[in-house]
């Protein structure tokens, strides 16, 4: 059975996880103490992500809006989410692991740009 780590929630909201092939629709549940996942399809494949061990989160922003993605870097490694209320889940990271660690992450573009820059630049 799984076993929430948070006492209470402050936000519970539908999205899909993409950890293994495929996404995985579920539930998050954002409480005081971790962000949380659970699949619909199989409750036992959680994924729980206490806020301590959240080296920084981030989505893509264009202008003032906030994209569906968003990205949790741990020690662990990167986990990709995905929510229509990302905009607040990001908010209320903001609120328990600090302003510094919620970042803009680059966008297509930007992504393709600083390639093609490197690809010209001089080698030392």
């Amino acid at each position: 059975m799984a076993q929430s780590l948070n006492s209470t929630v402050e936000l519970h909201t539908t999205g899909v996880s993409y950890m293994d092939l495929g996404g995985k629709v579920g539930k998050f549940l954002i409480g005081e103490k971790a962000l949380e996942f659970y699949p619909d399809a199989n409750v036992e494949r959680f994924v729980q992500i206490p806020w301590a061990d959240v080296e920084k989160i981030g989505a893509n922003v264009s202008g003032k809006k906030i994209s569906r993605h968003f990205e949790v870097y741990t020690a662990q490694g990167k986990f990709l989410f995905a929510s229509k209320d990302s905009g607040s889940i990001l908010k209320i990271a903001r609120h328990y692991i600090g302003n510094e660690k919620v970042v803009q992450l680059p966008t297509l573009l930007q992504t393709i740009g600083r390639g093609i820059q490197n690809l010209f630049a001089k080698k030392k």
